[in-house]
């Protein structure tokens, strides 16, 4: 399945525009994060119109502090909505373990977070930046000792992230390819352009092998494709062009 992370459209609202956009442009599907449900109101409005559109959202973020204290709430919009993968998306830096017995229990604690979501059905799982694999000063990883810690997580594998954290994507999807069940799909522009997008490209039009990613990620259990541009200065372009780029690979 071919998703659109609605992040990439933040900065071109109205968000009924957005997915009538993406649904035309042949999208399967969305996937969500934080703002998008922030309260009631907006859950029912997203509700309605992924309905009117067509599209669905398999999977979406959620920040950790709701997923802890709020699990029945976020159960409830994960059912209103259609989400089959509930994925943790990011830890601030000043949250961040300062070492290998911290990043374990850091996956120890996501696995207990899991707990009521996996009751439920839900898969839940962690979605990588590039920090996880920067290594410690001991040589270990983040992302392996959260994994160790966290026994059960899936994994939403960002691989431009992956990659910006100066790690081989190949050999993660070798290590924790298992785990993988949905994908973020968004490429890197060649060093010194497109500064105003903060150096990301187009899906295609950047430096990421993504013809040789995309069968190591079929692969896998991979079953959610989520095209994502973190800063297009057109989400049209992006979402175009991104979208015919990886139906030919």
């Amino acid at each position: 399945m071919i998703s659109y992370q609605l992040y990439s459209s933040r900065n071109f609202p109205p968000l009924a525009d957005t997915l009538a956009m993406v649904a035309g442009i042949g999208y399967d599907a969305v996937e969500g994060y934080g703002a998008l449900y922030a309260d009631d109101a907006r859950v029912a409005d997203l509700t309605a119109r992924l309905g009117a559109s067509g599209l669905k959202m398999p999977s979406g973020h959620f920040g950790l502090d709701q997923l802890e204290a709020e699990p029945e709430k976020v159960i409830g919009i994960a059912k209103a909505l259609g989400i089959a993968h509930v994925f943790c998306p990011y830890v601030m830096p000043a949250d961040r373990p300062a070492d290998a017995e911290g990043w374990r229990d850091f996956g120890a604690r996501l696995q207990a977070a899991a707990a009521p979501y996996r009751a439920a059905g839900l898969g839940f799982g962690w979605h990588n930046h590039d920090f996880e694999v920067a290594a410690l000063s001991d040589g270990q990883y983040p992302l392996d000792l959260i994994f160790a810690g966290g026994p059960d997580l899936e994994w939403e594998m960002d691989v431009a992230w992956v990659i910006r954290g100066g790690a081989d994507p190949l050999d993660w999807i070798r290590r924790h390819g298992a785990r993988i069940t949905a994908a973020h799909v968004k490429d890197i522009a060649p060093a010194g352009e497109n500064a105003g997008e903060d150096g990301w490209a187009d899906v295609g039009q950047g430096t990421v092998d993504w013809a040789g990613l995309m069968a190591a990620l079929r692969a896998t259990p991979c079953g959610i494709f989520v095209l994502e541009h973190d800063n297009p200065s057109d989400d049209r372009r992006f979402a175009e062009r991104s979208l015919a780029a990886v139906k030919g690979y």
